[in-house]
């Protein structure tokens, strides 16, 4: 969620069912041309503190991804999204979910990919609400 600090204004994407270290991480690997690994987006928790201590802790919370990948994510040209769509539509941890057809998958990443630009041009960093 990208906050504007003039205003209430958020701008934000339906991100459900995209876990940002792992499903959202490997569509920063294809734009990369790298091997996905656990630390590639480098999420950081900022919400609620000391929730990250707590192993039994299901959420709500937040974490703020690396600025990287907020740059990796604006950098991807617009004529490269359908083949990363496509990649992404065929990962396993999708599977569970009932459109991940290309085209629904293109439609998320162009959102993703907005929010980040968006985000970049403000000097703001993407951050994700999560619960389980």
């Amino acid at each position: 969620m990208l906050r504007e600090e003039a205003s209430a204004v958020e701008d934000a994407v339906d991100g459900k069912g995209i876990d940002p270290a792992v499903v959202l991480g490997q569509v920063v690997s294809f734009a990369l041309d790298v091997p996905w690994k656990a630390d590639l987006v480098g999420e950081r928790l900022v919400w609620p503190e000391g929730a990250g201590k707590d192993l039994e802790y299901e959420g709500p919370w937040v974490v703020v991804l690396s600025d990287r990948t907020r740059d990796v994510l604006t950098e991807i040209p617009d004529d490269r999204l359908p083949g990363l769509a496509e990649q992404w539509s065929h990962i396993e941890e999708l599977s569970r979910y009932s459109d991940v057809r290309p085209e629904v998958m293109l439609s998320r990443l162009r959102e993703f990919v907005g929010l980040a630009r968006r985000a970049r041009t403000n000097g703001e960093s993407i951050y994700c609400w999560i619960c389980l």
